[in-house]
């Protein structure tokens, strides 16, 4: 490397020590032209992609990468600065030197080794480190293969606090990494997973055909079932590709392994049915139970590889969550912390990411009470899921939710504290741990970190839904979520301005976030859905965000933007605003809706997210899927098939419809991921642990590249083509809660949609009509018409509510109540309604007091009718 003028005084200066082995005799010869294996050794890009524990904030001071690390230590490995992904190969000859000081001065190793337990060290170097910057070199052969070892400078173990500083870090030898090539299977691109009888089903194709190109479908018996001409499309910014698109809609004979054939290539096989994602609906929320913390999981549920003991209740090694310290200086109380659901990757704990994963998991099950596709919610009722609570008559996603919700009651600061009523941000290991890393193996210390408004108005939004959607099956926890959500809310009012740090990011991720107009809005828009009271009304309708655009195009929503989530439950929970400001919001979501169906449109692979790099981010699947589920929402609001069968097809992308032919959801389609970064599901490095369970999300392709192995693997790459599935690819293909959450709740939408037939014009109207209220109760009359042409024989109609409403008698109908589900039938007297003819019944119903809209879906025989 050539110094730049800024270090040229501290070079001259410099002592140099060299290391050519133990004994100090040299055994490699490493060329000068030899390749270089680190990344910004220099530091003239700043920090990444360098990484400390134990230590305070890395920076770039004078050109050199520098930080603090506290005195008393009580070993030098306490702390540390280091680069992973690393590339060794064995036999091959390397040269690693480093520039480093230290003020006063201490001693440092540097340690080239692997990763993760059992740390296998390839080679070191022990130095002293002054004042005046020393040189310090070692060659050395390397005794393994690791595509992806560590780098770690040892800086702990100092009586005295110490200021350690490096520069010119570099390590040469071994041989350039060859360009990146994929397998990509067959150029023909399909929905490894199938496609809906009745929905869009299309494909693209890699060619440098320019004319149209003739495809046949195929059967699994090899005969052609159907036929037709490509679409060409030119060069796909987001892939680089040039390809052309198939659309065989018309075809809707469901069957299994089917093929598509064009340009002499073969697609993987797909199915045509109308249950495709009834076992993907169930995946995508078993993650959750694989996730959870502080509980054993079964293997009789999960499958006996997931099995293990709970983790982090103080069972050693664990230290535990059940009496948490505070970072030191952040508070004098500790918490029990236990429960919820680990982050991602890690063993962390956010509430803002847990936030808006319990958000999507309620919202699924809230949206089977309005949406008609939904069949009343049975599909997530209490059986369905894989979970030790199944059949104590709650919902089973409920239950899911409620292990984190749990969680993010007890991260709020207790009466009689600083800051009561706030919500801790988060909880996690005081250093980064390494891969594979089982919960109940963490030796690490658990710190609570400083409460912020943002997480504090996360905890009051999805305490505020707690509080309405357990209201029918658990009154005292809906009462408890209820009291929560307005002291959190109260509390984040009263401290309007507390941000997490952006450089709070040891042992866990920072989440930071400094805008909360969008956690405000959405926060006041839950708590007025759930208690009508009119503070919350004028503080949602005074919010900025009330009347703004808040659906981004790369991305409707995600933890750090959530005025949307709030829109979304304005447009689609049964409320008491006015007709005109109803009909605006949910205008506004059509309006959103409209335009990812445009985006989608110009995407050759066909989904609902931008071509440009721009839109490739961490997590990128995530905001897919959830500009997909505004279109579901639009669908659900409209009843116009152009949304729904948007939804539908935004989907073919992440089950194989992509660049690179794969599905990002494990255990999904032909080919799929299968090495998600985790700790806890660590098969790559460690057979004797399992891969992330089937239905787990990968992140997806992100043209950033922040992390070390996908940014010496895929430098160069097109937006598309930035993922690889490897486990020590974080930023790239992790897994993480809120990324399946979103995957639950569009697979929930997809498994409800059945053959996705048209959509067929409403033969009942019904009159809901609340004549009288009064502080615990209410009375109510139903009209039911018969729009259709034939005769009703036996009539069932069926509503949902939207909280602790029951009903307490009825008259002219038998009305039965299951949770939030009110059931009426009729009558001998009033069973047949011929056409044009209605039948009226009445019912008196209790209440706490809440809100009591009219509901906006009301079924006859399973059938929807037009409300009002």
């Amino acid at each position: 490397m050539i110094p730049s003028r800024r270090r040229l005084a501290a070079l001259v200066a410099a002592t140099t020590l060299v290391l050519t082995g133990a004994a100090g005799v040299a055994h490699a010869e490493v060329p000068p032209d030899a390749p270089e294996q680190l990344r910004n050794g220099d530091f003239s890009d700043g920090t990444a992609p360098w990484f400390s524990y134990g230590t305070g904030a890395l920076a770039v001071t004078d050109g050199r990468l520098c930080t603090t690390v506290a005195g008393g230590l009580a070993n030098p490995w306490d702390a540390g600065i280091g680069q992973d992904a690393v590339p060794l190969i064995a036999g091959a000859e390397y040269a690693l030197s480093f520039d480093v000081s230290a003020t006063p001065g201490a001693a440092v190793k540097a340690v080239l080794q692997l990763g993760s337990a059992p740390y296998t060290t390839y080679a070191s170097v022990d130095a002293t480190a002054t004042a005046t910057a020393t040189h310090v070199s070692r060659t050395f052969t390397a005794p393994a293969d690791n595509p992806a070892a560590q780098l770690i400078f040892q800086v702990g173990g100092s009586p005295e606090a110490q200021t350690f500083c490096l520069d010119n870090v570099s390590l040469r030898g071994g041989e350039a990494a060859p360009p990146y090539e994929p397998d990509t299977g067959p150029r023909v691109r399909v929905n490894q997973v199938g496609y809906l009888p009745g929905g869009p089903k299309n494909a693209t194709v890699v060619t440098p055909a320019t004319d149209p190109l003739p495809w046949q479908l195929r059967s699994a018996a090899g005969a052609v079932v159907a036929s037709g001409e490509s679409t060409p499309r030119g060069a796909d910014p987001a892939s680089g590709q040039h390809v052309q698109t198939i659309d065989f809609s018309a075809y809707r004979t469901p069957g299994t392994d089917y093929t598509l054939v064009v340009d002499g290539e073969t697609s993987h096989p797909f199915d045509i049915s109308g249950t495709l994602y009834d076992r993907l609906r169930a995946d995508s929320l078993q993650f959750f139970y694989a996730q959870r913390s502080g509980t054993p999981i079964d293997g009789d549920l999960l499958g006996a590889a997931y099995a293990r003991p709970a983790g982090h209740l103080g069972v050693a090694p664990n230290q535990g969550d059940t009496d948490v310290p505070c970072q030191a200086g952040g508070c004098d109380y500790r918490l029990d912390v236990r429960g919820g659901w680990y982050d991602a990757g890690d063993h962390g704990k956010y509430v803002v990411n847990g936030g808006i994963a319990t958000y999507q998991l309620l919202n699924a099950f809230e949206r089977t009470k309005t949406a008609e596709t939904a069949a009343g919610g049975g599909a997530l009722g209490d059986g369905t899921l894989r979970v030790p609570e199944r059949g104590n008559r709650v919902p089973d996603i409920l239950d899911e939710a409620r292990w984190e919700l749990e969680f993010l009651l007890r991260m709020q600061v207790p009466a009689g504290q600083p800051l009561a009523g706030m919500a801790h941000h988060k909880i996690h290991d005081r250093n980064w741990t390494g891969l594979p890393l089982a919960p109940q193996d963490d030796p690490q210390p658990r710190e609570l970190h400083l409460p912020s408004t943002a997480a504090t108005l996360n905890l009051a939004a999805v305490a505020a839904q707690c509080a309405r959607l357990f209201a029918p099956y658990d009154a005292a926890f809906a009462a408890r979520c209820g009291s929560a959500a307005k002291t959190a809310y109260a509390a984040a009012k009263a401290h309007p301005a507390v941000y997490a740090s952006a450089a709070d990011g040891n042992g866990g991720g920072a989440y930071d976030d400094s805008n909360v107009t969008d956690e405000f809005y959405w926060a006041a828009v839950e708590l007025w859905l759930t208690t009508g009271e009119q503070g919350y009304l004028s503080d949602l309708t005074a919010s900025p965000r009330h009347t703004a655009d808040v659906f981004d195009a790369g991305g409707a929503f995600g933890w750090q933007s959530v005025a949307a989530l709030g829109r979304l439950d304005l447009a689609t929970v049964p409320n008491a605003l006015p007709a005109a400001e109803q009909a605006r919001i949910r205008a506004s979501v059509t309006a959103a809706a409209d335009r990812y169906l445009s985006t989608l449109r110009g995407q050759a692979y066909g989904l609902p997210l931008p071509g440009e790099a721009g839109a490739y981010v961490w997590g990128s699947n995530s905001n897919l899927v959830n500009n997909a589920i505004v279109l579901a929402t639009a669908f659900d609001l409209t009843r116009d098939a152009k949304y729904r069968d948007g939804a539908v097809q935004s989907a073919d992308y992440l089950l194989g419809r992509n660049a690179l032919n794969m599905s990002y959801v494990t255990g999904w389609g032909e080919r799929h991921a299968r090495n998600q970064h985790s700790r806890i599901f660590a098969h790559q490095l460690n057979p004797d642990l399992p891969n992330p369970p089937a239905g787990s999300l990968a992140g997806g392709p992100n043209a950033a590249l922040q992390d070390p192995y996908a940014a010496n693997l895929l430098a160069g790459c097109q937006p598309m083509f930035c993922y690889v599935d490897d486990i020590n690819s974080y930023s790239t293909n992790e897994v993480a809660i809120n990324w399946n959450s979103a995957l639950a709740w569009l697979a929930s939408f997809l498994a409800d949609q059945r053959d996705a037939a048209a959509v067929p014009a409403p033969t009942c109207a019904v009159t809901y009509t609340t004549h009288g209220t009064w502080p615990d109760g209410f009375t109510t009359q139903v009209t039911m018409r018969n729009t259709g042409p034939a005769t009703v024989d036996g009539w069932s109609l069926r509503w949902a509510f939207t909280g602790d409403q029951k009903v307490a008698s009825w008259w002219s109908a038998k009305l039965s109540q299951s949770g939030a589900t009110v059931t009426a039938t009729n009558e001998s007297w009033n069973a047949k309604i011929k056409p044009g003819e209605t039948v009226t019944f009445g019912l008196v119903g209790a209440t706490a007091g809440g809100p009591n809209p009219t509901p906006t879906l009301i079924t006859l025989n399973g059938t929807p009718c037009t409300v009002s």
